[in-house]
Formats: C-alpha cells, structure tokens, sequence
C-alpha cells in the first residue's frame, strides 16, 4: 500500500464505501462450544462444590449460566437461571410464561421449574434445597436476588471461589472463538484507518467500525471508542463528539463478539506527522506493552506483568504509580464472555499465569491535557509462555505492519 504524503502507512486515503466492500464475512468454519464441552464444565464446577463443602450453585441468568450450560439469557428483574447441587442433575428455573422461549435456547435438556407473575420464585428455589444447604450464588447475581434468597431462607454464599478458576483457563474451543474475534477487529481497524480524511468526525468512524464489524462478523454486536486529539488523554473517552484535524492523536479502542467471545483491541497513531512527544511517547508505550508481554511467564503472578510495564514507564520518567504523566489504570484484564474479567495485571493480583489464561495487555500512556497513547493487544498462556492474538502495532509509521 502506497503512504500518503504526512500520513502514516494505512491512514487515509480510502471512501468508506470502497473500504466495506474490501472487508470479507469472517465466520466460516465457526464453531460454537459443544455440549459435551458444557457437561465437561458442569462436572468440575460440581467437583469444586465438593471440594469446597457447598451444596449447590444458582447460576443466574447472564455469563455465569451461559458459560456452563449454553442457556444465553439476559438478566431482568424476573428470576432466571439454573440451579446446579454438588451432586445430581442440574435444574432450569423461569417464569411459566417463558417456559417456550427457554426450552427453545437450551443447549442441555434438564427439568424446567417454573412460577407465575404472583409467586415468590426465590421460595420455590429455596424448596428445592435441602435444610441448612449452602447456597454458592454466582458474582454477577445482583442483591435484590441474594435479598430475595435469603428472605426465603437460603444460606447464600458467593460462588466465585467455584466458578472463577474454571472461567478463568479457556479451551481450545474457547481460544478459537476469541481468536477469530480477534481477527475480525483487527480487519475493521485497519479499514478505520483508511477512512480517515481532514473533518471526518468520531461518530462517523463509530458509524463506520459498526458497520465493517456487522460486515465481517454478520452480527450487530460490536463496541466502539474513538477519540481525537486532547480527547485521547481520557482513557474511556469523553462526551461530546470531536472533528479530525492534521496532527491529531487517533485513539480507536473496539471489539465484537463470536459466540459470545470477546475482542477488544486499541490502536493508537496519527493523523498527519507526528511531533516529537507524541513520538517519543509511542516507543515507550510499545517498550512497555513488550516488558508486560516478557514478564507473563507460567506461574508468575499477574501482578509482576503490571510491575514490569511501569518500570519501563518510570525509566523514562513517568507516573511513579498511577500519577500522571503516566498510566493511570491496570495494565490489563482477563477477557473471555465478560469482557472484563478477572484475573487482572495490576498491584495486588498474584493470581498466578497458568495455561488458558487470556488477558489485555494496555499500559496506557495519558499526557493531561494533551494526548494518550494505549496500543491493546491480547495474549493467552500456553504451554510454553505467552502467545499473542494480534500482533502488536509495528511502528508509529506503519502501525498495522503494512510494509513490514
């Protein structure tokens, strides 16, 4: 590919429209996790019950249910889920007049308890509970389900002990899910970057990267940040929508999902030449994404992967800590159906770095008032150390590797 003139190599220089009609559909030979996978997940979530002297698990509806038995259910006020014991089957729970609409979703077939709009359906999983049972309730299950489980008097404890260590190391099945995702995202970012013209503004790129993630993925589930200029100091983005000028910091953090596995990668160059901070700034923030990258040995702590990218920051001046200039946030989050997830590469997280562990990898670089350079890639533990998703951006010059 040819450079523009001031541009950096794949900036620019190319319509919308011929951009979308260069982007491919992606999904071929996708394919979802099987049941024998779920029945794999269910048996060592009721081995870790076990273990842990719990007698059951509620598994409300959202990642946790899904994750173990394919049922994809969005949380309301209406109880759904499944309620699992550390011994026997595993039971369905929802509103009688869902009772279609579930049955229709399910992966694993298994007894579907059902209530009526006037019935109490926390007393109705209480009574499938023996006397004093302890009751593992997920994370994620908001309190005015924990309340009602206790109104009705269950023994309700967090399940995390139980279930996050078995979320936390992905599959084959899994890491191929995600890496297709990531592949998706990483052709939409190259197609931002060519789209970009002098008074395009962020919601015509947001507009854009939807529109080339339903291309790609043939689905309409995507998330966007774009941000120009001083509004790349603020790592999640600000209000009010900003118009491209030459010399603008371009910050473009997106993702889709492929069966419900998640992307989620961040390039960061410019649009027009570069000066002389924003370049220097570009090396350390590559410099410490490498050292977080060096650090996530097997059976190091995720902390260690934080410590390591803001060594090289204050090498060179910045934060100590989360002061600015320098990194204001972790350095990275675990990712699998839940976007964020733990464990996480920050202070105080030794969770040790095992096979099958996914994380970001994003030790942004916020000058106030100025600009931020974040360069997010992912990487999963294998069995021989780290293995990235994407490869890291190649040069402020040309940060998709075009030349390279």
């Amino acid at each position: 590919m040819d450079r523009i003139e001031g541009m950096a190599l794949g900036v620019g220089g190319c319509r919308p429209e011929e951009a979308l009609a260069a982007l491919r559909p992606m999904t071929e030979g996708v394919r979802p996790i099987a049941a024998d996978e779920y029945r794999g997940r269910l048996e060592a979530l009721q081995a870790a019950m076990r273990a842990q002297g719990v007698d059951a698990c509620w598994l409300n509806a959202g990642s946790n249910l899904r994750y173990f038995t394919g049922l994809v259910w969005h949380p309301s006020e209406r109880l759904v889920g499944a309620l699992l014991p550390a011994r026997g089957p595993l039971r369905y729970l929802a509103p009688w007049f869902e009772q279609g609409s579930i049955q229709e979703r399910l992966v694993l077939d298994a007894p579907l308890l059902t209530w009526h709009e006037h019935e109490s359906p926390y007393a109705l999983l209480g009574r499938e509970l023996p006397p004093g049972a302890r009751l593992a309730v997920d994370a994620s299950t908001p309190f005015f389900v924990v309340d009602g489980l206790r109104a009705a008097g269950c023994a309700v404890e967090s399940g995390a002990p139980c279930m996050a260590p078995l979320r936390m190391r992905k599959s084959a099945a899994e890491l191929a899910l995600m890496q297709r995702a990531f592949d998706m995202t990483l052709a939409v970012q190259r197609a931002a970057a060519s789209v970009l013209r002098e008074g395009i503004t962020t919601t015509e790129v947001q507009d854009f990267i939807d529109a080339a993630h339903r291309r790609v993925s043939g689905a309409g589930s995507s998330f966007c940040i774009v941000l120009f200029g001083v509004a790349s100091s603020f790592p999640h983005g600000v209000s009010e929508p900003q118009v491209l000028q030459r010399g603008d910091v371009v910050l473009i953090d997106t993702g889709c999902y492929v069966q419900g596995y998640s992307s989620d990668l961040t390039r960061s160059y410019v649009y027009g030449r570069a000066d002389e901070d924003v370049r220097r700034i570009w090396v350390v923030e590559k410099a410490a994404q490498a050292a977080a990258f060096a650090a996530a040995r097997l059976g190091a702590p995720c902390s260690g992967v934080d410590a390591a990218a803001r060594a090289v920051l204050q090498a060179h001046g910045l934060g100590p800590g989360y002061a600015l200039p320098g990194l204001p946030h972790r350095t990275g989050h675990g990712i699998g159906l839940d976007i964020h997830e733990g464990p996480y590469l920050v202070g105080g997280d030794d969770t040790p770095l095992v096979p099958g562990m996914c994380f970001s990898n994003e030790p942004m670089i916020v000058l106030p008032g100025r600009f931020g350079i974040r360069l997010e890639d992912h990487f999963h533990m294998g069995a021989d150390g780290p293995r990235w998703f994407t490869p890291p951006s190649h040069s402020l010059d040309d940060p998709f590797g075009l030349a390279a």
